[in-house]
């Protein structure tokens, strides 16, 4: 292909090149270049080069493409990206304590600091229908705070009758309220499960929902911090995906809509694990479909000797998540995944929890698989995470397949430090073995304490005899 014209800038760097320099502006933070004559690119794939009299200075090919996209050269190669996504980079914060918990046992955790903002609430989610987070954010409202709520516009199976009506109250209460949707929606889906309260931060991998935060169904985890740094990138991450063109405020979306009567979560469950203040030597947030896979696929390659994962469910055999995990077992690294038993995924976690332990017979490779047992303690698993060597946590939304690592918008934390990965950890291993505790976390891990010195005075007393 050859396009004639001008651009008229001497910008270096990367540049948007554009025939309508005003109108794209609107659409890219990224310089834009105006040319002077026509520029037309087949969607089908190209050759471009780019001429500087008759010596071309360089050349790039791409194949198919989607209209509206744009290319991001690097190399020889063409990425394409929606128009408006973002670039975001891994924040690291530096160490300190976080509050650790799970769900359904604590479901205050994730609402407290909501409960207690006094300046901002941004609540990004999927789906919101639990009236406990609606109440939280109508009370933060009415004490000065400025609130605002992003949610998935086309969540999978519809938005419920109950959801949109969680939405009218809040939006009627002067909640703003908005939706990422339409044709120049960045994502497959807004699935990111945080909050912002004043200058405290919510990473979970619920919904905003009573089977969720509301403790009546799925088994969670979830972190609270206050590290300044994760709270501003959540907060920066939060700015850029309301701000856009495919953020719809809820009352323009809802006109004209029908919504589905839901069933609600009404299950109860004991209290068993506690919320706990637990020490991080370095917090890393990560996003997708920005920067969040190929730096966990790097956290597991790293593992040197256990890799503990929990997930809903996982598809994509050959995806770089799942090919991490077998090369980390190929090499000796114990990797243990569990997956849930619920009604409409037990078939398939079978199935695949069946070829991992096939695959680890054929290549003697110290890996296994299983569906979980809930054993009354939660319905159904819907955690997605991961505890590496007994020092590194993965907690946040993101499934562990390849269409949410490149489509969606996740947020995950990776918590570095051993205490984070024993509360975590313990919790996994309960989940594993199918019981439960008889005492919190902490209870237990002291209890283990004792035990451990009482085991070294007896051995002391029968060297000393």
């Amino acid at each position: 292909m050859e396009s004639r014209g001008i651009p008229n800038t001497s910008a270096r760097g990367r540049v948007v090149l554009s025939t309508a320099p005003n109108r794209t502006r609107e659409l890219t933070d990224w310089p834009v270049v105006g040319f002077d004559g026509h520029l037309a690119l087949a969607n089908g794939g190209e050759r471009i080069r780019l001429q500087r009299g008759n010596r071309t200075v360089d050349a790039v090919r791409y194949t198919d493409s989607t209209e509206g996209e744009l290319g991001v050269v690097n190399g020889s190669v063409v990425r394409w990206r929606p128009l408006g996504a973002s670039d975001r980079p891994v924040v690291r914060a530096a160490g300190g304590e976080v509050q650790a918990f799970t769900l359904p046992d604590t479901p205050a955790a994730p609402i407290q600091p909501i409960r207690n903002a006094t300046e901002r609430v941004y609540l990004a989610g999927y789906t919101l229908s639990s009236s406990r987070v609606t109440d939280a954010l109508i009370a933060a409202q009415h004490r000065g705070a400025t609130v605002r709520v992003l949610l998935e516009g086309e969540p999978v199976g519809s938005r419920t009758a109950t959801e949109a009506s969680t939405l009218d109250r809040l939006t009627d209460a002067g909640v703003a309220v908005r939706v990422l949707t339409g044709s120049r929606a960045r994502y497959r889906y807004h699935h990111a499960k945080y909050a912002v309260a004043d200058g405290r931060a919510v990473v979970l991998t619920e919904n905003w929902k009573p089977a969720g935060t509301g403790g009546n169904s799925s088994r969670g985890w979830g972190v609270v911090t206050a590290q300044p740094r994760v709270v501003d990138g959540l907060n920066q991450t939060f700015q850029s995906d309301a701000g856009w063109q495919d953020s719809e405020r809820w009352g323009e979306y809802r006109q004209g809509r029908q919504f589905e009567q839901g069933e609600p979560a009404t299950g109860s469950y004991p209290s068993e694990l506690r919320a706990e203040s637990v020490s991080v030597q370095r917090t890393d947030l990560l996003v997708t479909p920005d920067n969040a896979q190929g730096k966990l696929v790097a956290t597991i390659d790293d593992a040197d000797d256990s890799i503990d994962v929990i997930q809903p469910t996982v598809g994509d055999w050959d995806s770089p998540l799942l090919r991490a995990l077998r090369r980390a077992a190929s090499r000796g690294v114990e990797v243990r995944l569990l997956l849930s038993d619920a009604w409409y995924v037990r078939e398939e976690n079978k199935q695949t929890a069946q070829r991992f332990r096939e695959w680890a017979d054929r290549n003697d490779a110290p890996l296994t698989a299983k569906v979980a047992d809930p054993d009354g303690r939660y319905e159904k698993i819907h955690a997605k995470g991961a505890v590496v060597d007994d020092k590194r946590v993965v907690v946040g939304s993101l499934n562990w397949n390849e269409a949410a690592a490149t489509s969606n918008r996740e947020v995950v934390l990776v918590l570095h430090g051993s205490d984070a990965a024993d509360y975590f950890g313990a919790v996994f291993d309960a989940d594993w073995d199918s019981g439960g505790f008889d005492m919190p976390v902490g209870a237990l891990v002291a209890l283990l304490g004792l035990l451990v010195v009482a085991g070294l005075a007896a051995r002391r007393v029968s060297f000393e005899a």
